[in-house]
């Protein structure tokens, strides 16, 4: 169980999409790591991903661990952003498409789990679904 804080703490990254971009080298930062793995400079300028991607891999999910029993089967993907860093995430909203890799994303804040019973605290961060084209 996670505990309060540390969610306040990850709510810019789960909510937003909010990385860091190195202002040395540019790179584009997911999860933010405040040193730039390529350059090894400080890298702490935020940056707010645009949310879309496509899917890079995936695999479905039908023994959950414990905490996201009740989702299975449910598909989890590598998610290559538009702006370059790979993120795993949860896939929802699917029809009876199926997801293939390259399939456009975009990011959606959706309940990932609760902590404890009933009264426990809901989880909530950022999940992909298919992209609407427009």
């Amino acid at each position: 169980m996670m505990e309060i804080p540390r969610h306040w703490r990850l709510k810019n990254q789960r909510y937003k999409l909010i990385g860091e971009i190195c202002p040395h080298c540019e790179t584009k930062i997911f999860p933010p790591r405040d040193i730039c793995p390529y350059c090894k400079n400080t890298a702490e300028t935020p940056y707010r991903f645009s949310g879309m991607g496509e899917v890079y891999s995936f695999t479905t999910v039908y023994d959950a661990p414990v905490g996201f029993e009740e989702n299975a089967p449910y598909v989890v993907a590598l998610i290559k952003l538009a702006e370059g860093p790979l993120v795993t995430a949860q896939l929802t909203d699917l029809g009876k498409e199926p997801v293939e890799i390259g399939t456009p994303v975009e990011m959606v804040t959706r309940r990932l789990r609760q902590d404890g019973d009933e009264r426990g605290m809901l989880i909530y961060g950022y999940k992909f679904r298919p992209a609407e084209l427009k």
